[in-house]
């Protein structure tokens, strides 16, 4: 098995080693330097590569070729060429050019822009991402060849979410680089960020996916009662694995390793029906471009299984939903992790310096970061005792919290305390060396040995956005550091100043406490600390005068690029909410009160042929739950009246925050209004007369 598993890993990626087999030396020495060091590419090297790359993809059976990128809808998009050229002896010639690979020009006028583009400004680029191999990726339609790239507007602008993500690694590598330096790292000539992004997912049978609209057209069920069981008994996380499941993850796993991705991890989530896949770390863009294919393996494999794999937030009320861990750190090209604290990490000023920036960076801009994991379904999911809450802190444990509470009260810190040994009381069984601090579950941003873990994102968001987010507020602090520092007359004075004045005035973001408890928001509020609790509050972040001067300051994002990605945020949210509210209407209207209108009708026949046939029988147990029933009914038919009269007067309202405004605020409200006595007739109606598979069927029948 492991010779078979070193024979099929990347062998549909153009990687470095295919490189090194299919490029003249000269030439793959020339595209290496580029990609390390971010130096222009020189068009006869595109050319040789095109060819190159032309040849190995035909090889694999390879008809087309696609400039593979990642619009801000969030998804990826491709628009298929083949490599076919007329010949004048009426034959074809297979060619694929150096201009081809690296610029494309898809229409850009029908991608969300917030402005950026209107309708009849088409034009827009793909850009070749040297620095993401290309890869090879089979379906119906044959093998095709998949170039990562980034995507501009005619006008220069990012329309997409990888171009802001490549600003923001180019900034933290320029300013993680100028503090390398004052250490003493001369060799140290970039630093990349070393990301690993968790996924979690749903897995249900197809057929009973196909029966609930609600799933088909928002990715969640609008209606539904909870089972007599849900999660309480915790017996499905981390537990024997089906054998339907197992085969899918079977089948996943190779399709991923194919592609060069470096799928470790997979387990059975706390959720009935939920699971978790986890990569090894890779750099932040190959990272973001690894988790969108493993998004769309995922739905396709799970289709030949006869499943459907949900990446909806929270696809079920009632049950853990689903997020996306990422795991950050940032690494130097000699290969130093820069937040590994050691054994003694209160010896660490290098480390300290780092840490510090970071707890700055997060405290100065917790909205901003809050906004980076936002989305429409996230919005059901932060918060709800499930997942880290919608208040940004930061996780460090006992060593490094104690480490810190020295140099604040002290200004040195002298010791660092140690995990010791973890003895179970059974002879048996092996002494185990115990970590010094434990984890922290609760905790939006947390500590976890060598790197942060990013715990807010959605399941179903790119992690551009996160990743993005993280890398340009640290560097920004990175950059101010440098700039104090490289001006200092006694450099390790300075940096112990530093340190102790950033932590103590930044002591207010870090919180080792449970995140789920009541006390800890009221603790918040005191410690001044923003409560954004829905993705509309959180999207004014986005273009504050603080927020506007750091992206701009790091080239990250042009104030018109902010201004563009809010209407695309405000827009993004009450398109989601609309259709959900639309298919709740439908629902209630073509399914669920025809069919408690059909329980009703037989209930009533019922009670009247009993009291014809005994005109003295007990009617009153048919009766109360008629009455019951209707009232209910009656509830729903009203609730049902509002959410058409909300849903039609958001329609006449301008789009933006207005819009989106209102649909959180009255539209949204009066859907959970609908769904309440829906869900209680669930409870009463005749299976077999209800028209949609019930939260049992979908989350224990796969």
């Amino acid at each position: 098995m492991a010779e078979k598993l070193t024979d099929i890993f990347g062998i549909d990626v153009f990687d470095e080693a295919t490189m090194m087999e299919c490029l003249p030396k000269r030439t793959f020495e020339a595209l290496k330097k580029t990609i390390k060091n971010g130096e222009d590419l020189d068009p006869q090297v595109a050319e040789i590569v095109a060819n190159a790359m032309k040849d190995w993809a035909i090889d694999r059976g390879a008809t087309h070729y696609t400039h593979w990128f990642q619009p801000m809808t969030g998804i990826t998009a491709e628009k298929h060429d083949s490599f076919i050229s007329p010949a004048p002896s009426g034959k074809i010639l297979m060619e694929f050019s150096g201009k081809e690979l690296i610029k494309g020009e898809p229409d850009a006028s029908s991608f969300p822009s917030g402005g950026l583009r209107a309708t009849f400004e088409a034009r827009g680029y793909t850009a070749w991402d040297c620095t993401s191999p290309a890869f090879l990726k089979e379906d119906a339609a044959g093998v095709t060849l998949c170039i990562p790239t980034a995507f501009c507007a005619y006008t220069g602008e990012a329309l997409d979410k990888k171009t802001p993500l490549l600003r923001s690694m180019e900034a933290i590598s320029k300013h993680a680089v100028r503090i390398c330096k004052l250490f003493g790292h001369s060799d140290v000539t970039s630093v990349s960020c070393s990301v690993g992004a968790e996924q979690e997912y749903f897995l249900v049978d197809r057929e009973n996916y196909l029966k609930r609209d609600d799933l088909l057209f928002t990715g969640r069920t609008l209606f539904g009662a909870m089972p007599p069981k849900g999660q309480e008994l915790d017996d499905h996380y981390f537990g024997s694995i089906r054998e339907r499941i197992a085969s899918f993850m079977k089948e996943l796993n190779v399709e991923l390793w194919k592609l060069g991705i470096l799928a470790k991890t997979q387990h059975n989530e706390a959720a009935p029906a939920q699971h978790e896949i986890a990569p090894i770390y890779t750099t932040a863009n190959i990272a973001t471009d690894h988790n969108q294919l493993i998004m769309d393996i995922m739905k396709k494999v799970a289709i030949r299984h006869g499943l459907a794999c949900l990446l909806h937030e929270k696809p079920f009320a009632g049950v853990n939903g689903s997020g996306k861990h990422d795991n950050w750190s940032i690494v130097t090209n000699t290969g130093k992790n820069l937040l590994e604290p050691g054994k003694t990490p209160h010896e660490n000023v290098q480390f300290l310096l780092f840490l510090s920036a970071i707890l700055k960076a997060v405290d100065l801009h917790a909205d901003l970061l809050r906004l980076s994991a936002s989305n429409p379904g996230n919005d059901h999911r932060l918060g709800a005792n499930e997942a880290p809450p919608a208040i940004i802190s930061v996780f460090l444990g006992e060593q490094l919290a104690d480490v810190l509470t020295q140099l604040i009260e002290t200004g040195a810190a002298t010791s660092s305390k140690q995990g010791g040994r973890l003895r179970t009381g059974v002879h048996t069984l092996p002494e185990l060396k115990k970590d010094a601090t434990d984890r922290n579950r609760t905790s939006p941003f947390a500590f976890t040995g060598n790197k942060f873990e990013f715990r807010m994102v959605g399941s179903s968001m790119s992690i551009a956005d996160a990743n993005t987010t993280v890398n340009t507020i640290v560097a920004d602090v990175l950059s101010d550091m440098a700039d104090e520092l490289e001006k200092a007359d006694d450099f390790d004075l300075a940096v112990h100043d530093l340190i102790k004045k950033t932590v103590t005035k930044h002591q207010r973001i870090v919180f080792n406490g449970n995140g789920y408890s009541d006390a800890w928001v009221e603790e918040a509020e005191r410690r001044g600390l923003p409560n954004l609790n829905s993705m509309v509050a959180a999207v004014p972040a986005l273009v504050t005068e603080k927020a506007i001067k750091l992206f701009d300051k790091h080239h990250v994002l042009t104030t018109t690029e902010l201004k563009s990605r809010v209407e695309v945020l405000y827009e993004s949210y009450s398109k989601a909410i609309n259709i959900e509210a639309k298919t709740m209407i439908e629902m209630a209207n073509r399914m669920f009160i025809p069919a408690v209108i059909k329980f009703t009708t037989t209930l009533a026949n019922s009670i009247n042929a009993v009291k014809t046939a005994v005109p003295t029988a007990d009617v009153s147990v048919q009766a109360d739950l008629l009455t019951e029933t209707s009232t209910l009914l009656a509830q729903a038919k009203a609730a049902l009246n509002n959410l058409s009269k909300y849903t039609k007067t958001a329609a006449s309202i301008e789009e933006g925050e207005e819009q989106a405004n209102y649909f959180r605020n009255v539209v949204f409200p009066a859907m959970d209004e609908l769904r309440t006595p829906i869900d209680l007739l669930e409870t009463i109606v005749d299976k077999e007369v209800w028209p949609v598979p019930t939260y049992g069927d979908l989350l224990f029948e796969v």
